[in-house]
């Protein structure tokens, strides 16, 4: 009677795990289509961004630090307004009492990763700074393999690979098109600007990502819009008081301002929940299209000469962005590290035991939800 029964036993579990195989397989088809989409949807929001700077500089308005000051404000409005509601240990200020300098770091990080960028464009080409500014993703993915123990698997590094493949397609594009404006005022000095941007936002995402992933988007949030406003209107005072008197106010300047701390706020708000689902590097890769959007967009409201090559450049890009999010990294911040999503026969025993779905780890599948994670969306 034993054999037998083990046999049974057996034969349902193999007949449960092929049917856990296909739901598995069907989560992670639409997981994969939902990352893909909502990485597509934070380049659009970037080229929101990227447009309605294009209309100010043709205004002859240059307030880089305004701008981002105008983004932590609404942060500061909605989020730590959230926060200082809260009870218990997630309050505001218990928040500020543990990891204060935590969280001033981080907010230093994005406001000057932000300021140096802009400023970049006044010492090299938009070419320099295209190329320069991926250095962003190698310097993200050494940061996570040291601080957040991301493993990385060779098909990795491949995908990082194509997505810059994609991007040395576009910057070719631009060349042929005679799109590599900017300055040649000091070449080093912006290229300089561009790589400390580029470490600064790396620095900016791995906070992001674990801050998301262990504690809550909306402490997250909370805290950059608290610290940006603060280290941001400082900047602002210091820097830029008589370019801010110098604009001619009318109500087209006041709806781009808008336009731009309304894009700003929702890929802000947008984007912790892309990396819960995901990680920051994979969100990087996604917004390399970000310039693609707004050179298909230039096509019709700046008049830019089309390639096919941007075509060529943003499928290459979309592929690479694929091939990365096909095989989950495995990361410290996941609950139990495990690379074995389900264990075959409740005794473990014998030839049916099987070690999981193909494609290695799989802990990313199902992230936990948390009552945060909703907020962020609920706001756009």
């Amino acid at each position: 009677m034993e054999g037998p029964m083990e046999h049974r036993l057996c034969g349902k579990c193999t007949l449960d795990w092929g049917l856990h195989n296909y739901k598995m397989r069907d989560i992670f088809t639409w997981r994969l289509l939902k990352t893909i989409a909502m990485g597509q949807v934070l380049s659009l929001l970037i080229c929101g961004t990227a447009v309605s700077c294009q209309y100010l500089a043709d205004e002859k308005v240059e307030t880089p630090m305004l701008q981002s000051f105008l983004n932590y404000t609404l942060l500061l409005l909605v989020y730590t307004t959230f926060l200082g509601t809260r009870r218990g240990d997630k309050n505001l200020f218990h928040v500020l009492r543990s990891n204060w300098w935590k969280y001033l770091v981080m907010g230093l990080a994005d406001v000057e990763a932000n300021y140096t960028v802009v400023k970049a464009y006044q010492f090299t080409t938009l070419t320099s700074i295209q190329l320069l500014d991926c250095f962003v993703i190698p310097v993200l993915m050494l940061l996570s393999w040291f601080l957040l123990k991301t493993r990385y698997r060779p098909v990795h590094f491949v995908a990082v690979l194509v997505c810059l493949l994609g991007v040395g397609a576009m910057v070719g594009a631009d060349i042929l098109a005679g799109r590599d404006q900017g300055s040649t005022e000091d070449v080093l000095l912006g290229d300089g600007l561009v790589l400390l941007s580029a470490a600064l936002y790396a620095v900016s995402n791995v906070c992001q990502e674990h801050t998301v992933k262990t504690l809550s988007t909306v402490e997250f949030l909370g805290m950059m819009g608290l610290f940006g406003t603060v280290i941001s209107g400082i900047q602002l005072a210091a820097l830029e008081t008589g370019a801010v008197a110098a604009v001619t106010w009318n109500l087209h300047i006041v709806l781009l301002f808008g336009l731009y701390a309304l894009c700003m706020f929702a890929l802000y708000s947008f984007m912790p929940v892309v990396v819960k689902l995901t990680s920051a590097t994979a969100v990087n890769l996604s917004l390399l299209t970000a310039d693609l959007f707004s050179l298909f967009c230039g096509l019709f409201l700046f008049h830019y000469t089309f390639s096919a090559l941007y075509i060529v450049s943003f499928v290459i890009i979309i592929v690479g962005f694929v091939m990365f999010n096909v095989v989950p990294t495995y990361s410290a911040l996941t609950e139990g590290g495990s690379d074995r999503e389900f264990q075959g026969c409740p005794t473990d025993q014998g030839p049916h035991t099987d070690q999981g779905p193909p494609g290695g780890s799989t802990h990313q599948l199902l992230p936990p939800d948390t009552p945060d994670h909703g907020i962020a969306v609920a706001v756009l």
